[in-house]
């Protein structure tokens, strides 16, 4: 992938992610530069993970993926609609997973694809059931003690390795809240992009936090590992809805821990 490739990339994957999960729908424009920011973020810090298929001289599918520390990444993957079905796919993730090949451990979120989900499988991951919770939230205590905690140290002790410079981004991008044990990044409608903590206790004032203080919150890449985050969600009259899944080889779902969908 080049930097040119990225305009094409991001059509291609708000068609294709639109299609499968109609409940984001498709991107607004600042969703657009968003992702455009943030896959060219990756593309810099990772150029060997990202790759493009090319049909003369246009794109028709690519893969972005990231290794920090000891762990491989996928954050995105799409072929052109029309295109699918071909073995295109499958040489993409090919060509990605060999970026990783020497990583003990592997993590992506997974769209309700069922053809991206067998070839995820087939590539070795266990699929864990997601969930994503919406609706109007209604929390009566949303304080939260500010503190300071080693983000990259809490990372590696949650889901076994640090954002590293993906920090950088995430900051740039959502609004950084911290407590002692704990972080969350949280969009501008309080929806948390990234939730990690110590234990269940901080992870619950975080997400409450998040729900108390935000417009129009969502709760977003709930598995069962996080069971703490369901309880939260429902006491808050948010309602749950099938979301994908998440994906993962060589290592357990993160606890307590909510992913960001494609920086993870």
């Amino acid at each position: 992938m080049a930097p040119a490739d990225l305009d094409a990339a991001e059509r291609i994957s708000d068609a294709a992610y639109g299609d499968v999960e109609p409940s984001f729908g498709h991107r607004s424009a600042a969703g657009r530069e968003r992702w455009l920011r943030r896959t060219g973020h990756l593309l810099a810090t990772d150029p060997g993970g990202c790759v493009v298929a090319v049909a003369g001289d246009e794109v028709v599918g690519f893969a972005v993926s990231f290794r920090r520390e000891t762990t491989w990444f996928l954050a995105s993957y799409a072929v052109r609609l029309d295109l699918q079905g071909q073995g295109i796919g499958r040489q993409l993730m090919e060509a990605a997973s060999s970026y990783g090949v020497d990583c003990p451990r592997a993590m992506l979120s997974a769209s309700a694809d069922p053809k991206a989900e067998q070839r995820y499988r087939a590539a070795g991951f266990t699929l864990v059931p997601q969930w994503r919770f919406a609706g109007t939230a209604r929390v009566e205590d949303g304080s939260l003690a500010s503190g300071t905690v080693d983000l990259d140290a809490l990372d590696r002790q949650v889901r076994g390795s640090g954002h590293g410079p993906d920090h950088a981004i995430l900051a740039a991008q959502f609004r950084l809240v911290t407590t002692d044990g704990g972080y969350a990044y949280l969009d501008e409608d309080g929806t948390p992009a990234v939730l990690c903590a110590h234990d269940d206790d901080t992870a619950r004032s975080l997400l409450r936090n998040a729900l108390a203080t935000g417009s129009a919150p969502t709760v977003a890449h709930v598995t069962d590992a996080n069971p703490w985050a369901r309880a939260v969600a429902e006491e808050a009259g948010l309602v749950a809805q099938p979301s994908g899944s998440l994906a993962v080889r060589g290592m357990e779902p993160p606890a307590p821990y909510l992913h960001q969908g494609a920086l993870l």
